[in-house]
C-alpha cells in the first residue's frame, strides 16, 4: 500500500464531510483537522504503511479507533469535562518532538536523555491528553505537582514482560499494551529490579511508545542483536521514540554507541 492509498481509505471511514485532510509530501505527514472543532492531529504515514504489512486492515483500523478517541478527548477539553485530578502519567518522546502545541501553547516538559525528553499526559481512558502550560495555569497547578503525580503513577503500573534468548543474549519485553509502556523507563525501582536479574551488560531501548526492551548483553553479537531489534521496532511504532539504547549502570543512562565498543574492548583487555 503506498501512501495516497492509506490516505483515500481514511476517508471513506472518517469522513470528508467531519475532517480536512492536508498530505505533506516532503515530511510524509498526513494533517487531519476536525472541521466543527477546528482542531487537528498531524499524523506520521510511514510507520503506518510498515503496520499494514503485517497487520493488514486491522492496522488502519486501530489507527482510525486512534483518531476518533483523539478527538473525542480534544471534545471533553472544549466543553470543560477533563477533570484535572484525573491520572497523570509521564510519556517519553523524541528530542524532535514539538514542544508546543498547534495552538503554540508550550507543553509541560522535563530533560531525560541527549534522545529523549519526558512529556505529562492526561489519562482519557482509551486516550491521553499532553499537558500544557497554559492548561496548568487554568487549574491552578505548579508543575513540579504534576511531575510528582506522574511520577508515582509510572510506579504503579503493572510491569508485564516476555523473556526471550538470542544467540546466548537475554531480552525483556514490556509491551502491556496501556500506552506507557516506554514511561516505565522512568521507575527506577522498576530498573533495578531488573538489573538484579542481568548477567552481562543491561541494555535499556525505548524504540516507540508502546514498548520497552531490557537486554542481558553477554556477548558483542548480542549488541547487533539489539541494534537490528530495536531499528525494527523503531519503524513500525505508531510513535517512534528512537532506535537508539542505552547502557544502565550505577542508576545512568548512556548511549549505546558510546560505551558498547568500550566495554567490549575492556573485556577483552581484563581476559
Amino acid at each position: 500500500m503506498k501512501a495516497q492509498e492509506l490516505i483515500q481509505l481514511l476517508k471513506k471511514k472518517l469522513s470528508e464531510d467531519t475532517f480536512l485532510y492536508e498530505f505533506n509530501r516532503e515530511t510524509n505527514k498526513l494533517r487531519l483537522t476536525h472541521k466543527a472543532l477546528n482542531k487537528g492531529i498531524d499524523i506520521s504515514i510511514p510507520p503506518i504503511l510498515a503496520k499494514v504489512e503485517t497487520k493488514k486492515e486491522l492496522a488502519v483500523e486501530e489507527v482510525v479507533y486512534t483518531i476518533h478517541q483523539t478527538f473525542q478527548a480534544m471534545e471533553k477539553e472544549i466543553s470543560g469535562d477533563i477533570d484535572p485530578s484525573s491520572s497523570v502519567y509521564p510519556v517519553i518522546r523524541s528530542t524532535s518532538f514539538p514542544e508546543k502545541s498547534n495552538e503554540g501553547n508550550r507543553f509541560v516538559t522535563k530533560e531525560h536523555t541527549a534522545e529523549t525528553r519526558i512529556y505529562y499526559a492526561l489519562d482519557l481512558g482509551k486516550t491521553y491528553r499532553l499537558l500544557d502550560e497554559k492548561m496548568l495555569q487554568s487549574w491552578g497547578i505548579r508543575e513540579t505537582e504534576i511531575r510528582e503525580r506522574a511520577l508515582f503513577q509510572v510506579r504503579n503500573l503493572v510491569n508485564n514482560f516476555k523473556k526471550d534468548e538470542v544467540a546466548g543474549n537475554v531480552f525483556y519485553f514490556f509491551n502491556n499494551n496501556d500506552g506507557y509502556d516506554a514511561s516505565r523507563i522512568l521507575n527506577e525501582s522498576l530498573l533495578k529490579d531488573m538489573k538484579k536479574l542481568i548477567v552481562g551488560d543491561m541494555t535499556i531501548s525505548v524504540p516507540h511508545q508502546d514498548v520497552m526492551i531490557i537486554g542481558d548483553i553477554r556477548n558483542e553479537t548480542g549488541y547487533d542483536v539489539l541494534a537490528q531489534m530495536t531499528m525494527h521496532f523503531f519503524t513500525v511504532g505508531i510513535v517512534p521514540i528512537t532506535s537508539l539504547s542505552f547502557i544502565y549502570e550505577n542508576g545512568d543512562l548512556e548511549p549505546i554507541f558510546i560505551m558498547a565498543k568500550n566495554r567490549v574492548a575492556k573485556e577483552k583487555e581484563e581476559k
